[in-house]
């Protein structure tokens, strides 16, 4: 129904551009976190569901299941045994924050920590949603640059050491160090235990995202930043969403109750949906560790499809580092593609693909390179999805020099 009330006028300055209409999924959707629908342990989260309703269903008349604004103690207990044991996590449930995916994570752990003006550390190339918060909140954004082992050290010391110069103080230290948004790299334990002397030496806090880390080929990973802290100065967050599923909503935060408390005294949505939460909880304490395994041969088969898909279609003209774990693959094309020039023109072919630059605070440097989720498509969409970007790359920009017969539908 149209209105002829013009809200143009009163709406608040530096909003977001408006949002399009919701206009179907494309044919070849290389973009979002989405996972892989077929890994998707539907069975036992219908059981789960059903066992938990029928138990406990009336608890979901009073807000927080009266467990309190913490979130469900079941899956924090959950949580409690589960990063002890993969990620070296030693904490409590009252320090575990369950919110609504990892993004209200990192909201609070901002609305507590930044004001407009203040200087943060993130990686050069990293997660969309945390650069686009920043530039928002009109935060001062140091990128450090990443080779294939992660976040660069050297980068790291020399940042931190201009800002020591300038009489700056950096509000915290963003990485993503165990399957790294969107590189795929994983921070060595070596140059974990120098970030954390580098961050104490400066007194500056981590802000860990972990959230692709249970996505690893071979279930191998060094402690994570908050377990190595002897200072407890790291806030570590994490997600279900690309574990079990992207629509439960469902990540956490955890921290020392000092700042924790802050971010709960700002979390004003009442409380997080409860029975996501008792849901997983009930699933994933006797599934989840089975589950993880089948998910990740999956996702490793789509990944080789994709670099099978690449090197039939591209050849040389496409250049990635197999990632060693999660959903995405980071690709440089030849100089003379613009990524974001491209974007428009595959998504007329029914392709969508994530541009470099919005990934990256260094819009240069990542001008010709695009970001590729594997997780959601099959891997026919995989093959002849690549195939249809070569045939656009062709066409625009010249790359590749060559097409290969293409399989048509």
């Amino acid at each position: 129904m149209s209105s002829a009330f013009d809200f143009a006028p009163l709406l608040a300055s530096g909003l977001p551009a408006a949002a399009e209409r919701f206009s179907g999924l494309p044919a070849y959707n290389f973009t979002g976190g989405h996972n892989d629908p077929d890994a998707l342990p539907l069975d036992r989260l219908i059981d789960a569901a059903d066992a938990v309703l029928r138990r406990e269903g009336r608890n979901l008349a009073t807000y927080n299941l009266s467990g309190g604004p913490q979130g469900y103690l079941p899956l924090r207990q959950f949580l409690v045994g589960k990063l002890a044991r993969d990620a070296g996590i030693s904490c409590a449930t009252d320090e575990i924050l369950l919110t609504s995916g990892s993004l209200q994570a990192i909201d609070l752990v901002n609305g507590v920590l930044l004001a407009r003006g203040d200087t943060v550390i993130i990686e050069q190339d990293c997660y969309q949603g945390s650069i686009n918060r920043l530039t928002r909140l009109g935060v001062d954004v140091i990128g450090i640059p990443l080779d294939r082992d992660g976040m660069r050290m050297d980068a790291l010391a020399s940042a931190l050491e201009g800002l020591a110069r300038r009489g700056i103080r950096a509000k915290y230290i963003y990485t993503i160090p165990t399957v790294q948004n969107p590189t795929g790299t994983i921070l060595p334990e070596d140059r974990r235990a120098e970030m954390l002397r580098l961050a104490e030496a400066h007194g500056v806090p981590i802000f860990e995202d972990d959230c692709y880390a249970d996505l690893i080929w071979d279930h191998r990973r060094p402690p994570a930043l908050h377990a190595m802290s002897r200072s407890g100065n790291v806030i570590h967050i994490g997600s279900f969403s690309k574990s079990v599923a992207p629509a439960l909503r469902v990540g956490y935060i955890v921290a020392p109750w000092a700042i924790l408390s802050r971010m709960l005294a700002i979390k004003f949505d009442a409380g997080s949906g409860a029975l996501e939460q008792m849901v997983l909880a009930e699933y994933c304490a006797p599934h989840f560790d089975d589950h993880v395994p089948v998910l990740t041969r999956a996702l490793r088969a789509k990944l080789d499809t994709l670099m099978e898909a690449l090197g039939e279609h591209f050849g040389t003209a496409a250049e990635f580092e197999a990632p060693k774990g999660g959903i995405f693959l980071w690709v440089k094309l030849p100089d003379q593609v613009d990524a974001l020039a491209l974007y428009p023109k595959a998504l007329a072919a029914g392709i969508t693909v994530n541009p470099g630059p919005e990934w990256s605070v260094d819009k240069a440097s990542s001008r010709s390179r695009i970001r590729l989720c594997f997780a959601s498509p099959s891997h026919d969409e995989i093959r002849n999805g690549i195939a249809r970007l070569a045939e656009v790359c062709h066409r625009e920009f010249g790359v590749p020099a060559r097409i290969a017969n293409i399989t048509r539908e």
